[in-house]
Formats: C-alpha cells, structure tokens, sequence
C-alpha cells in the first residue's frame, strides 16, 4: 500500500508539473507578435535585429516621411543606421510619439554604445518609456539583459491622453564618466558609465505590436 500510495504521488507531482509548464508556455503565447499586413521596407542605410533569432523584419512596417518614419509592429526589435555612433562625450537624442495605445505596456526608447550588433556578442545600453508614465535603463549582453534601473514611474515621463497617444524627445548625454537620460529636456535619470557600454553605435529600440512615429538617432558633440 505504501509503493501504491508512493506512486501515485509521484504521479501527481508530475502532472502538476506538466500543468505548469503548460500554463507557462500559454502565457508566453497570449501576446504574440502582430503580423503587419503591408510591410514597408526600412529606410536605406539603415539595419535592424530583432529580439528574437526566428522574427522577421517583414512583419514591421516602415513608411517614410521627410525625416520621420511611421512604424507599426511587429517584432520587437532596434533599428540603426552604422554611420551613427557616439565616442567619449556626446548626446543621442531622437523622438518618438505614440500613435495609439497597445493592448499591453509596451516599452520604446533609445540605445547607446552598440556593438557587434548582427553577431551573438551584441551589446548596447538601453534607454526606454512607456506610455504609462514610467522609464528603464537596461543593457543587453548578448542573449541576457540587465537592469540599470528597473521599471520606475517618473512624473516627468508623461502619459498617453484618452486617444492614447503621447510624444517624447528623448536624449541620453555621457558626460565626463556620468550618462544622463532626459525626456523633453529634464533629465529623469542618470547613472554612472562604468561598466556600462557607451562607446558604439546608436539607434531606436521599439518592441512589439506599436504603432508609433519617430524621427531616427542623432549624435551631438559636446
């Protein structure tokens, strides 16, 4: 009785497991990313990688115009242009607006001190908002990530209005050993650039199942 009772135990704990793994591989599947049905072609000169290896860039719509893109996802992703980098001292600085509301917080910003970014060894800094009103900083190391400065609400980072839209100018500046984070030109944050890349190409981070308007990285000199 007791080699009975044993094993149906066992039993039960795997199929709890079972259950849970189940659980888990749906909640990763009630979210997926958005399949855009007319795909635009990114701008030329410019790169993009998404966060996952098999997403592709055909389900992203970019669509030109002068010097903003409107941009509906889709994979998360980064997008950049080689040409754009920051060295030593420098400001980056870029500016998105929502066009309507996700059916989930969805986070966009920009990135710093890009490197290695169509290899395994990609790293940048990460500088995001979202529409709710709160910010993160984040490095990518590869396939792993870590925060700087985890979710956070700010007053200073705004919210959507009813119609869900809202916009931000966005800039990081590395300055003399410190990286400042701004948004429509009040520093919300800052964090020492030791251990944090900096050096490297620059671009926008945009993750999925958005519909934004951004007008693309610029670097300023000190």
């Amino acid at each position: 009785m007791k080699r009975i009772a044993l094993i149906a135990t066992c039993l039960l704990a795997v199929a709890a497991c079972s259950t849970k793994d189940k659980s888990a591989d749906a909640a990763k599947n009630t979210d997926p990313d958005k399949a855009v049905s007319t795909a635009g072609t990114l701008p030329p000169g410019f790169a993009a990688r998404t966060d996952k290896p098999d997403a592709s860039m055909a389900n992203a719509r970019y669509v030109a115009s002068g010097d903003e893109w409107e941009v509906s996802t889709g994979p998360a992703h980064i997008v950049y242009d080689p040409k754009v980098m920051g060295n030593g001292n420098y400001t980056a600085s870029a500016s998105i607006e929502q066009l309507e509301a996700p059916a989930h917080p969805e986070a966009y910003g920009i990135f710093i001190g890009g490197r290695d970014l169509d290899k395994p060894t990609v790293a940048y800094t990460y500088f995001l908002v979202r529409s709710q009103g709160d910010l993160a900083i984040k490095v990518r190391e590869g396939a792993a990530t870590r925060d700087v400065i985890a979710w956070t609400p700010s007053a200073d980072v705004p919210k959507a209005d009813a119609t869900g839209k809202v916009k931000y100018d966005l800039a990081v500046q590395v300055d003399n050993g410190v990286v400042k984070f701004m948004v429509n030109g009040k520093q919300v944050a800052s964090a020492s650039a030791a251990g944090l890349p900096t050096d490297g190409t620059a671009g926008l981070r945009i993750n999925h199942n958005l519909h934004v308007k951004v007008k693309p990285v610029s670097i300023k000199a000190p």
